[in-house]
């Protein structure tokens, strides 16, 4: 996707008279004119919740590719066998290959001796040409301009600025990484500042170059810091209006696609832990001190009731003990790849109260929100260090999240109000469907209009880009079409059965025809998250089997058994049909 950035001019920070102003240039070519001025009471942490928001923009951990020194040492022993098996072998036709190839050697140079007079008119020709041509240098020029961008500020070389949206109550400011598999989001309160004028609510991008962010390094406890957002740009030293700054970009459609789907993940019901700055110490701690060189690269959370939590650390076998006391009724271990993303949490340990991590599940997102007060900072991470928000359509089948619904009504509900729950979304749409209003906010999040603050547990009005998203990326997809036809074959055989162990365990067999069936079973425990899953399709044994990677029967059984969960008074090791369950409901 082709977007173009217009900035009145670069952001800077100037200081007068002991007064630093932090100016950010908005995004000119957006609707919405954002405009903000306010002092900030907490200058310090705002600078270090800032600089980690720009360690996700440019953070990579993406696989790199490796070399293949065994591959090319094989190679050159085979070589080496054949060239010997051929001077053991045909020495007699090697003399006669080589006399006719002498004879064809000879009849080629004169050949490229005629080719070479004429290669020669015809460069003397393209040079008298060339001298005319006004596009000759534009190649190199070009060529120049990306070097001199990648050297001198390497946060253009990315182009993923952040996103601020100026909300009601607080401002926030959105970050995306590189490889697509962290997410983080500033919301600080209005309580916050110190306002010098009213502001202008609204959503943009932010120029945040490198320069600035060493520029905000230098912020002390002293510094009388003013975050300025101001459309007109900001004058340099010799009080003249710098010239405009256009950033012309093509956006990935998976950098679009995972932006849109963390909403969906962040809807989710997970399992909550609340850290102290002390156990996030001493899990970063551990991953600066230990760096793994073999598989497997997981850390696994080991939760019992009423017992501190014990993280083993793989491929080391370590195990550390947090005080944090699991508060739940069901024992469960949580593994986590992509551990070493945790890190960039560092920066905020002595400026945070506590953290707040929540687990989705196996093969799921997690999110960690540190609470330093007045400011609050979310990040995200995907399932592996590799990007898995993509596959969110299972995000928003999970959710609900599915069909357009009535999109209309809740796009024009929250531009006027900004910022609501679900339930007030609802209460206010009385006249739709449930599901039709789930389905509109869905669709919301998908056109990157909207985001799900998880802090407030709100969805939030905010358009990611300048120009509307194609349609492409957010239709409706063929794994959508494919849940929805086989939710309503779902119902057919389904059953439930409850567990000693207090889980509900939902399975069910769909008829794919010519006397075929595929069997899928879910095992949900009380908190609601999926503890086992299993299906005979081969979309699901080829892939990771796990709920990074679930098929149709999956999602579509979990969408009918989400509804189900609320049932009470079953017998353990019952199994129950539909019809039974149907009887119980009335």
């Amino acid at each position: 996707m082709k977007v173009n950035y217009k900035y009145a001019g670069p952001s800077r920070c100037t200081q007068v008279q002991g007064q630093t102003t932090l100016g950010l240039s908005p995004d000119l070519s957006r609707d919405e004119k954002v405009s903000f001025c306010g002092r900030l009471k907490h200058p310090l942490v705002f600078r270090d919740a800032m600089l980690m928001l720009r360690e996700i923009v440019i953070s990579d951990q993406s696989i790199k590719t490796k070399e293949r020194p065994e591959y090319f040492a094989w190679l050159e022993q085979e070589i080496e066998r054949r060239v010997k098996a051929h001077e053991q072998y045909a020495p007699h036709v090697r003399e006669s290959l080589k006399k006719e190839m002498d004879a064809c050697d000879l009849d080629l140079l004169r050949q490229n001796e005629e080719i070479k007079k004429l290669l020669d008119i015809q460069k003397n020709l393209q040079r008298q040409i060339d001298q005319y041509d006004a596009w000759k240098d534009y190649y190199k020029i070009e060529r120049d301009f990306w070097k001199f961008i990648k050297d001198r500020d390497y946060s253009l070389w990315f182009v993923l600025d952040p996103v601020i949206t100026v909300h009601k109550d607080q401002v926030s400011f959105e970050a995306f990484s590189i490889d697509e598999s962290v997410y983080g989001c500033l919301s600080i309160g209005m309580e916050e500042f110190d306002l010098l004028q009213k502001p202008q609510l609204g959503t943009t991008n932010i120029d945040f170059s490198a320069k600035l962010e060493k520029e905000m390094q230098r912020f002390r406890s002293y510094t009388d810091v003013t975050l300025s957002i101001n459309p007109e740009g900001f004058t340099i030293d010799n009080e003249l209006v710098p010239e405009y700054v256009e950033k012309k970009i093509d956006l990935p459609e998976t950098w679009i696609k995972g932006f849109n789907q963390v909403s969906s993940a962040a809807a989710l019901t997970g399992l909550e832990l609340e850290l102290s700055p002390s156990d996030m110490f001493d899990i970063c701690a551990f991953l600066r001190k230990h760096k793994e060189k073999k598989s497997p690269r997981y850390m696994k959370w080991i939760l019992e009731p009423q017992k501190r939590v014990q993280i083993v650390f793989e491929p080391f076998g370590s195990v550390l003990t947090l005080n944090a006391v699991y508060n739940g009724s069901q024992k469960r271990e949580e593994k986590i790849w992509g551990r070493r993303r945790w890190l960039v949490i560092e920066k905020l340990i002595p400026l945070a109260k506590a953290f707040y991590v929540r687990l989705l599940g196996f093969g799921m997102p997690q999110f960690i929100r540190a609470d330093m007060g007045v400011m609050q900072m979310t990040v995200g991470f995907s399932s592996w260090s590799s990007n898995d928000w993509v596959k969110g359509t299972a995000f928003n089948l999970m959710a609900g999240f599915t069909g357009k619904g009535c999109y209309e009504d809740v796009y024009q509900l929250l531009k006027k109000e900004r910022c609501l729950s679900m339930q007030e979304i609802s209460d206010l749409l009385s006249n739709r469907k449930s599901d039709k209003i789930k389905s509109g906010i869905g669709m919301l999040f998908r056109r990157g209009e909207g985001y799900f603050d998880l802090l407030n547990n709100k969805v939030r009005f905010r358009h990611l880009c300048n120009t509307p998203i194609p349609e492409e990326l957010y239709q409706v997809t063929e794994m959508e079409l494919e849940v929805n036809a086989y939710s309503k074959l779902t119902f057919d055989n389904m059953s439930v059965r409850y567990t000693r162990e207090k889980e509900f365990v939902f399975s069910t067999a769909y008829r794919e025809g010519k006397g075929l069936s595929t069997h899928t079973e879910l095992v949900i425990d009380q908190d609601g998250q999926i503890t086992k899953l299993d299906c005979s399709c081969q979309k699901f044994k080829r892939g990771e089997r796990n709920l990074s990677d679930p098929c149709a029967h999956i999602l579509a059984l979990y969408v009918a058994s989400y509804k189900l969960l609320k049932l009470k008074n079953l017998e353990y090791d019952k199994e129950y049909k539909i019809n039974d369950i149907m009887e119980m409901l009335l």
